[in-house]
């Protein structure tokens, strides 16, 4: 039977859950979650999607993610292909480490934005230990919420969902954990039902929202590189020549980020270069943005120079 074709929406928010598969833990050791975590903010990088909230738990993930203009099942494949290989050369073991494909829902309106981050955080009251304190959990974003951590993978927007609650932030703190205190034991159908308190409520808020077009051009996007790193467009298109690997690595995560280009696209573009080769230039793309101050701006630049 062919598979019922995925729902999605152009600038949607998304609720993702991913399962392993039944006989494997998809997380065995604590290293195994930060390569997760660490893994959704390298390919935030390329995608520039934004994360509202999330939590692994010992067999699935569950993260709120607001696709902001890029595709999400391009985003999810690279983060759940990556740590299936991470995962399965680590642990010594072959084959398929996730159940089928990772289920995405999209999210309509603000009750139910809440009603699923509260149901998200109360996740941890499953595992032992956290049964009364699931906000001391860390792979979980409630800490965050709460002001008791600092985001230590440095992927979470808390903002948006905490302003539903109104300007406050102190406010808007307490009124969240009286939320997720107040619907612990219920289910999230019930929740969404529930008179849930918060500014204003509004039946569609992506009005609010800038979400980042990712219409630009090939031609432009080569043509800024090329004058970003003052080279002659033609070395972008030769393989061997170190000098010109950053310019390369910037070009292919732009591409990825501001085009939508697959792995595939990015290929017929420069030529004679491997997918796996594309995904090396990404990353080191994303190395640069992240450890190279001349850099780290590179993409809002980009956008400030072609909007």
């Amino acid at each position: 039977m062919p598979r019922i074709a995925r729902v999605k929406m152009h600038g949607a928010i998304y609720h993702i859950m991913a399962r392993s598969i039944s006989e494997v833990d998809l997380f065995k050791t604590d290293e195994d979650r930060k390569k997760y975590m660490f893994l959704i903010k390298e390919y935030q990088e390329v995608y520039n999607f934004k994360v509202y909230a999330y939590c692994l738990m010992k067999n699935h993930v569950h993260l709120i993610i607001d696709s902001n203009g890029a595709d999400i099942s391009k985003i999810m494949h690279c983060i759940n292909f990556k740590y299936a290989r991470y995962f399965n050369t680590r642990h010594k073991r072959h084959g398929h480490l996730f159940q089928d494909r990772f289920k995405s829902k999209i999210v309509e309106d603000d009750r139910y934005l809440i009603a699923l981050s509260a149901y998200i955080h109360n996740n941890p009251l499953d595992i032992r230990g956290y049964e009364d304190c699931p906000e001391k959990y860390y792979y979980s974003s409630l800490a965050v919420y709460l002001g008791l951590r600092n985001d230590k993978f440095d992927i979470l927007d808390k903002e948006f969902i905490l302003s539903l609650f109104g300007e406050s932030k102190d406010k808007s703190r307490k009124t969240y954990m009286s939320l997720v205190l107040r619907t612990r034991t219920i289910p999230i159908c019930e929740i969404i039902k529930e008179e849930i308190e918060f500014k204003e409520e509004k039946t569609e808020y992506r009005s609010e929202r800038k979400i980042l077009v990712r219409n630009f051009s090939v031609d432009k996007v080569i043509e800024y590189v090329v004058d970003k790193f003052k080279i002659d467009k033609t070395l972008l298109y030769l393989k061997h020549q170190k000098e010109i690997v950053p310019a390369r690595g910037i070009l292919v995560l732009i591409l990825r980020n501001l085009c939508n280009a697959s792995c595939k696209d990015i290929c017929g573009i420069l030529g004679n270069i491997t997918s796996s080769r594309v995904s090396k230039l990404s990353s080191i793309g994303v190395k640069l943005i992240s450890d190279d101050e001349r850099y780290s701006e590179i993409i809002n630049e980009f956008i400030a120079c072609y909007c």
